[in-house]
């Protein structure tokens, strides 16, 4: 499957300096010169893309979790977290589903890919995983607490939908919203969340 990354709206220029090096975030600044000819200096962050699987259950369930981390609120969410250096987009995917929930996955469908920041340079790829077969224990890191929680497409519709300020991905709620509001959305939300058939 090949991946495009989506194009950023206001992308960081080649002749920007990275002025800071973190462990997750860089800055970057350029001279950028403005409508009346002046110049101001433009800073945009950039950080590694993340990935987010939602998982469907042979049964039709949805596959979240509940999770906790040092110095957040308990929240949930599909299975996720940063693609390494180098590393391939759905190999991420894979990766982050097979440690966070101990499933493999037969088929991964791209959801969403999106920008969700203007000012930082960062992608979302959202994925559901279809096919699931457990193979392993979750493999979690130090900074993770995840319990395994089936949902039915309805009821993450409405985690995701009525105000639940745990639900943490917010790059895909306004899907859930348009699903909602418009019968021919919603039935093409259940089509995709359907389990693959054998």
């Amino acid at each position: 499957m090949k991946i495009d990354r989506p194009k950023s709206k206001q992308p960081i220029p080649e002749n920007a300096k990275r002025v800071f090096k973190g462990v997750v975030f860089d800055v970057y600044q350029w001279e950028q010169e403005m409508y009346d000819g002046t110049k101001k200096t433009f800073e945009k962050i950039r950080r590694p893309d993340t990935v987010v699987v939602f998982p469907v259950l042979p049964d039709g369930q949805i596959l979240l979790a509940e999770q906790e981390q040092p110095g957040k609120k308990p929240f949930i969410s599909g299975m996720g977290g940063r693609v390494d250096e180098g590393e391939d987009i759905l190999a991420a995917a894979k990766r982050e589903l097979l440690e966070e929930s101990g499933y493999e996955a037969e088929e991964f469908i791209l959801w969403d890919s999106q920008h969700p920041i203007s000012k930082m340079e960062w992608v979302v790829y959202t994925f559901i995983a279809k096919g699931l077969k457990k193979v392993a224990d979750l493999k979690l890191d130090g900074g993770e607490k995840i319990k395994l929680m089936p949902s039915t497409l309805d009821k993450l519709i409405e985690t995701a939908t009525t105000g639940h300020q745990d639900f943490y991905e917010k790059e895909v709620i306004v899907k859930f919203f348009e699903a909602k509001l418009d019968p021919n959305k919603m039935a093409e939300l259940k089509e995709l969340f359907k389990p693959l058939e054998k």
